[in-house]
């Protein structure tokens, strides 16, 4: 990880980034923590043969997913400490702000499952929010994130350590994130369906409160910033 202060570039679309860092065209792909793959779907609309298997554990989230019945997306309820796929069935793997999600016991078994099922020379490609900025601020008022998200970068030095993966890059950017009024901010952000916190009166108030100082005639828009780390699946060693 670096030492010096980051360089933010501004990417409103996500997969400009990822199309830039890795080949995708007729790739198979796998995604951990794909919630309702709206990354996956323009990734396949984008890119010509390219397919992508998604895992997810929200049931919610992989019915609404699989109501759009898009060719070449294929989803799997399942968690990534436990891929229930042979050794090297894909050429690369995504974690979108969802290593995060991962339980802190099973990261590490999470990003050896990935390079078990990613072939050799293959890549893994992770996006986490940074602990930082207007939004996070508004977020740790009902669901603080800070130590879920030191785990998860300590578990990809870890992960490095290891050596199933290598390091191949290291890349910052911020995007915006809009919200029309106060309801639709709590109705995203405070009571997704994957939620594994409680939200009380209290907080919804404080929040929306604190939402109030950033909002307009237009709602409100953030910032949020990124961290995205990209790994290679280390070769075999020679016998």
């Amino acid at each position: 990880m670096t030492s010096s202060e980051p360089i933010y570039t501004r990417i409103d679309d996500e997969l400009d980034l990822l199309t830039r860092l890795v080949p995708l065209p007729g790739a198979r792909l796998i995604e951990a923590g794909c919630g309702t793959a709206r990354l996956a779907r323009s990734l396949i609309a984008r890119h010509p043969g390219a397919q992508v298997t998604g895992l997810e554990v929200d049931a919610q989230a992989l019915a609404s997913v699989a109501q759009a019945q898009v060719p070449g997306l294929h989803l799997v309820r399942a968690g990534a400490q436990a891929i229930p796929f042979a050794a090297a069935s894909f050429d690369g793997a995504m974690m979108l702000k969802s290593l995060h999600h991962v339980p802190v016991p099973f990261m590490d078994t999470a990003l050896d499952e990935l390079a078990r099922v990613v072939r050799p020379e293959g890549w893994l490609y992770v996006s986490e929010p940074v602990y930082a900025g207007a939004l996070n601020e508004l977020v740790r008022l009902y669901n603080d994130e800070g130590a879920v998200r030191a785990h998860a970068q300590q578990a990809l030095d870890r992960a490095l350590a290891r050596g199933r993966w290598v390091a191949a890059g290291e890349h910052f950017f911020e995007s915006a994130v809009q919200f029309a009024d106060a309801d639709e901010f709590e109705r995203r952000m405070m009571r997704p369906s994957f939620a594994e916190f409680e939200v009380s009166a209290a907080q919804v108030a404080a929040v929306r409160e604190a939402f109030a100082r950033h909002a307009g005639p237009e709602g409100a828009t953030f910032t949020r910033p990124m961290h995205v780390r990209l790994f290679r699946r280390a070769a075999p060693r020679a016998r």
